[in-house]
């Protein structure tokens, strides 16, 4: 693939083209608010053996960022487990070629060793769950995630930052009470500058000089899966961090909900899990609000709320994050890792046990890779961005294995690696400096950033301007000439009276709105290791091989702001996706209605506006890989949004989208069996829902087989249907609906 750009720079001329009639503010004065920056690629969702994954950091880390071996290379990168504990000792590599002076390989030992036979059980921390026995004692004990990220894996991630000169930091995917699991971290004391060109050891062993003892902190304070009582002591009653799990403001110990030998809420499940959770923003927000960021993760694949067990996340919840703790709780990842899974993303019908029912994913299954709630236009990612809230769409690659293959293949039944298949974009403005953590984390704060799956396009420049009603052309196409200068840069449109992805742009009432969208699509091939035709594109007679796609066409979407972000006191503030909402026995061809979705959870005034194809785009003549789309709003009287979707599908592909170029539901490509029985299912052997044959050579041996064919399903099946989706930009019309969660 052509990774290359152009830093070809936004040139005074462009920005003096625009002139006063088009430009509410000062003419052709480029902003100085703003430090530079560039669009660069990361994770922060994946797993080693220190949780559940299969492999070590440092393989993680090489697979993760090398441009060489594994070339999809990404520019930043955190790695965050589960919370909890965990057995084994990911630290170690799996051999020699991952050896480095201060980790170096030992023989016979490996990332599936235990702690006890590498560190010795005298060394782990804590105490048995719930008050049990110094962990110590035990002759093979789980070491609590608290003391891994603080003694070992921060010191190795700040030693491989250093050594290869990578932006790394530590995260962790938290267990959270109340609901499922939450991409998060607080980056307080993780890779101080002064490791820029420090002398590095040469012999084993390497003391970290920062420290992620905030994240440690708060895994012990409010990760569910965290029963330790010790305060991240040696035991109950020993020595150590002696951490208080007290909140400014709350209520803490006089709560009947505290666990005084703990210092820390109990919030075991439900109600009083959802509380803890609100408790762990509360504290992020008051002692480190620059620092961390909590983004739910694969956020429906646990069906809805359960008020008395830990399940999913309704529009409530998210409403209350955000209301918490806006500078950190800003979004979701509504595009879910395990996208090679049996079941995409690992969401399916009937999935869940709630209290002896069998409830779906909330929307029964993925939609062209992504839940339903970033998937569907007008639901709950709208509902969210109809109230002018700072809430951005996330993806991850959620890495664990590679199902039935081992981690070296390029096959895979269940995950990518980070990079391979998803990636964010991010805008970083780091300036002349290197990426840090900081400037991550703002960055992803920003909700300036894209996601994309597949490499289907990896540059988007997107920007709204004030326009003039009466004037026309010229002013369309100096926008348009500012939106490609920033694609061959990489970077945004940077300029007063424009606004990018996570901005607002004020307008007075009637001005007209220019938007420009130059995305790449970039030519050559994708990290697909199949070369053969595309299965699904071969149902309507396209022939476009499955590693070199093609962008078909680019939506813009359009939702009204008809409030201020909801309170909990309002009428429409709660109100649970419905289960059953997808009817597998309807006609696969429609996207099911939002008829039955309640109020709380829906915007109706989203719709497509817009949609640019081969026949409607400018290819840009210096380079053919940009494609530039230009178009107004006319006279805008009220405050709205504007954000973009992709795709390399065009409508009416059986089985992937619908007349309107939405994707369908991904249940006709999920190969594994659905065997929960209820009052109104049948038990569905594996392959069942299976629709879209792969006739060609090369279909892999892996692909499950109906009735002696081939059929899409695994990594086939996600490389087929990529996606990209953008933040919004934010209009606020004077006199409107003000935009009250972004500046």
């Amino acid at each position: 693939m052509n990774r290359g750009f152009s830093k070809t720079p936004i040139t005074v001329a462009v920005a003096a083209a625009l002139g006063a009639a088009f430009i509410s503010t000062a003419p052709g004065a480029a902003s100085a608010a703003k430090t530079p920056g560039t669009y660069v690629s990361g994770d922060f969702h994946n797993h080693t053996t220190c949780s559940d994954g299969s492999i070590s950091m440092q393989k993680l880390v090489k697979k993760a960022t090398d441009k060489q071996d594994t070339p999809w290379g990404l520019d930043w990168f955190v790695q965050a487990g589960h919370g909890g504990n965990g057995n084994r000792n990911c630290t170690l590599v799996e051999d020699d070629s991952l050896s480095t002076p201060a980790y170096p390989y030992v023989d016979g030992q490996g990332p599936t060793t235990t702690w006890a036979a590498s560190i010795s059980a005298a060394n782990v921390k804590g105490n048995a769950p719930n008050g049990g026995a110094a962990l110590s004692t035990q002759s093979n004990p789980s070491m609590w995630r608290w003391q891994s990220i603080q003694e070992y894996q921060y010191p190795l991630m700040e030693y491989l930052n250093a050594y290869k000169n990578l932006p790394l930091f530590m995260g962790m995917e938290s267990v959270v009470a109340g609901h499922e699991h939450t991409s998060m971290s607080v980056i307080t004391g993780q890779m101080p500058s002064v490791i820029d060109g420090a002398k590095l050891p040469t012999t084993p062993g390497y003391t970290a000089v920062g420290n992620a003892t905030a994240l440690s902190q708060w895994s012990y304070c409010f990760d569910r899966a965290d029963t330790d009582w010790s305060h991240g002591n040696t035991a109950i009653g020993g020595t150590g961090n002696n951490w208080d799990c007290s909140v400014p403001g709350s209520l803490n110990s006089t709560s009947s909900d505290w666990n005084a030998t703990a210092a820390k809420l109990k919030g075991a499940s439900g109600d009083l899990g959802h509380t803890k959770t609100l408790e762990g923003l509360k504290w992020m927000n008051a002692y480190h609000p620059d620092a961390g960021y909590y983004v739910p993760a694969h956020l429906e694949r646990a069906g809805p709320f359960n008020p008395t067990g830990n399940n999913g996340f309704n529009i409530e919840h998210l409403r209350d994050f955000n209301n918490t703790a806006p500078m950190v709780a800003f979004g979701f990842e509504t595009q879910p890792g395990h996208g090679a899974s049996d079941q995409r993303g690992e969401y399916t019908i009937r999935r869940n046990n709630i209290n002896g029912v069998r409830y779906d994913s909330v929307g029964g299954t993925t939609f062209g890779g992504t839940g339903v709630y970033g998937a569907i236009i007008g639901g709950v990612w709208d509902a969210l961005l109809g109230e002018g809230r700072n809430w951005w769409f996330f993806a991850s690659s959620d890495w664990h294995n590679r199902g039935s293959f081992g981690p070296d293949d390029r096959r895979s039944t269940q995950d990518f690696y980070p990079g391979e298949y998803q990636r964010d974009f991010v805008m970083v403005r780091n300036g002349k400096d290197k990426l840090r953590p900081q400037t991550i984390v703002d960055g992803l704060r920003s909700g300036n950033s894209f996601v994309a799956s597949g490499q289907l396009i990896d540059r988007l420049a997107f920007v709204a301007c004030i326009g003039n009603p009466a004037a026309h052309g010229r002013s369309d196409q100096a926008v348009e000439s500012l939106t490609v200068n920033a694609a061959f840069a990489n970077t945004d449109v940077d300029f007063e009276g424009c606004a990018t992805m996570g901005e607002k742009l004020v307008v007075p009432k009637g001005s007209d709105v220019v938007v420009a969208v130059v995305v790449r699509d970039p030519k050559g091939t994708n990290y697909s290791p199949y070369s053969f035709d595309n299965p699904s594109l071969l149902q309507v007679g396209i022939h476009q091989y499955l590693n070199a796609p093609v962008l078909d066409h680019v939506d813009v979407i359009r939702g009204m702001v008809t409030s201020v972000p909801k309170q909990p006191s309002d009428m429409d503030y709660a109100g649970p996706w419905p289960d059953d909402w997808l009817n597998f026995n309807a006609n696969p061809q429609v996207q099911p209605s939002l008829a039955g979705v309640p109020a709380a959870a829906k915007n109706p005034t989203a719709a497509v506006i817009k949609t640019f194809n081969n026949a409607t785009w400018e290819t840009i003549k210096r380079d053919p890989e940009f494609k530039a789309m230009v178009f107004r709003i006319p006279a805008a009287q009220d405050s709205q949004y504007v954000r973009l979707r992709g795709t390399n599908l065009p409508p009416l592909v059986p089985f992937e989208t619908d007349a309107n170029g939405n994707p369908l539901a991904d249940l006709w490509t999920n190969a594994a069996a659905v065997n929960f029985k209820t009052s109104s299912s049948i038990e569905f052997q594996a392959g069942y829902f299976l629709r879209i044959p792969c006739t060609t050579s090369g279909c892999p041996d892996h692909l499950p087989v109906v009735n002696g064919q081939k059929m899409v399903a695994y990594d086939v099946a996600a490389w087929s249907d990529l996606w990209f989706y953008s933040n919004p930009i934010y209009i606020e019309v004077q006199g409107s609906t003000p935009v009250a969660g972004v500046e």
